[in-house]
């Protein structure tokens, strides 16, 4: 009992270290031999800081946060789930492995250093009521495949995924949008960017109006009829957007005249490369 004392103790102690090394970084500030040495460094520097999960979401925490990054040090955000002072949330150290994944990112030698990308992945669920959606069978495997090798070459890259229940690979910032306006409006929010890849199977309809309720069946009614809007199309937006990234790539998921609708597509759309895929078959879902 004595010695988890002890070992709560140090890790609580721990979390406020790490909170206040980097408030001292982002301040410049040298008054003991870990950040004289961080301030005297012409190497690159990496933090993956783990913490109380309030005191990460702190708005002192994100500004220095936000102020490592413009200074050029890379952050490995934490992840969520247990942590050493006993509650639950975004705070826990990253994995071993991410931080490896950051660490081989890091070198200079690799093409896309220094780039940063957007990648769009998986379906988007557009709510029909609080239980029924209208989506699509992709898996997000695509998408999340195009990230890790991203990675692997030297980006840093932001993942927009509708999808959660598959790995994230390691050394990719993910964010969850499972629907089309949330996908939009991250996307824009993370302009400017090198390059943007619009892999997501972003649904091209969505409800006027979700019900509050489960939708019922009531007596006779065979006939249930949705009144739908069209989405905003991502891919288009963000290729015609002032901050237009040098490199905008979109897909075509097609079950007929392949080349055909895919060149058609690319000149409607506005990006530079469009990748085309059959999808008649059984394509969704598989490796």
């Amino acid at each position: 009992m004595q010695m988890q004392a002890v070992a709560d103790r140090w890790a609580n102690r721990r979390q406020v270290i790490e909170a206040d090394i980097m408030a001292k970084m982002a301040a410049g500030i040298a008054d003991d031999l870990a950040t004289t040495a961080l301030l005297a460094t012409n190497k690159p520097v990496i933090v993956a800081p783990a913490m109380n999960h309030k005191m990460w979401h702190h708005a002192a925490t994100q500004r220095n946060v936000a102020q490592l990054k413009a200074d050029g040090i890379r952050v490995i955000a934490p992840t969520e789930g247990g942590m050493a002072c006993g509650e639950f949330g975004i705070g826990r150290l990253a994995e071993p492995v991410a931080i490896v994944a950051a660490l081989k990112q890091s070198r200079s030698d690799r093409p896309l250093h220094g780039k940063r990308a957007i990648v769009t992945s998986g379906p988007t669920f557009e709510p029909i009521d609080p239980v029924r959606f209208i989506g699509n069978h992709s898996s997000g495997k695509q998408g999340h495949a195009i990230a890790a090798a991203l990675v692997e070459a030297g980006a840093d890259v932001t993942l927009l995924s509708g999808v959660k229940d598959i790995p994230v690979p390691a050394g990719v910032n993910l964010h969850y949008t499972p629907t089309a306006d949330m996908m939009l409006e991250a996307s824009l929010e993370g302009l400017p960017v090198d390059i943007f890849v619009a892999a997501a199977a972003v649904a091209d309809w969505r409800m006027t109006h979700v019900a509050p309720n489960k939708i019922k069946k009531h007596g006779k009614v065979t006939k249930l009829v949705l009144e739908l809007l069209p989405t905003t199309d991502i891919l288009r937006t963000v290729a015609s957007h002032k901050k237009r990234p040098s490199l905008v790539i979109g897909f075509a998921a097609e079950t007929e005249n392949l080349a055909e609708h895919a060149r058609a597509k690319r000149l409607a759309k506005g990006c530079d490369w469009i990748l085309a895929n059959d999808v008649s078959g059984d394509v969704f879902g598989s490796d």
